[in-house]
């Protein structure tokens, strides 16, 4: 059974995709065509989390993002992150759980908590 994920642009269109591979191979290939671009990884879960550890979105410097690491509850938060990452360079670990009142202003409200990696992709 694939995966699927969406894929959004900065102008607000949606797309399917499907695979973390596809995630992977996306992220190389806006690097090598010079964008700036994040990667963001779930590395650790706990409770009722959306998705599961490894799950991934990639990001660029428009905001555009391919992948998922919530199921779109915190995807919003991280993208704002990963706008930081790739501008300073410096790997970030998120922390989103219900115990933590911005799990609810992003909208983290399945009782669970997931920790997030996010690195800028050279």
């Amino acid at each position: 059974m694939l995966k699927h994920d969406l894929i959004c642009t900065a102008a607000g269109t949606l797309a399917m995709i499907s695979t973390d591979t596809d995630i992977l191979a996306t992220a190389e290939s806006w690097a090598k065509a010079g964008r700036g671009v994040a990667l963001a990884t779930v590395i650790e879960t706990w409770g009722s989390a959306p998705r599961p550890v490894g799950s991934h979105l990639v990001i660029d410097q428009e905001g555009n993002f391919l992948g998922s690491v919530s199921g779109g509850c915190v995807e919003g938060a991280v993208v704002e992150e990963a706008a930081d990452v790739i501008a300073d360079g410096k790997a970030r670990t998120l922390e989103f759980g219900v115990a933590d009142e911005t799990a609810w202003k992003v909208g983290l409200s399945c009782g669970g908590r997931i920790r997030v990696y996010v690195e800028r992709v050279h």
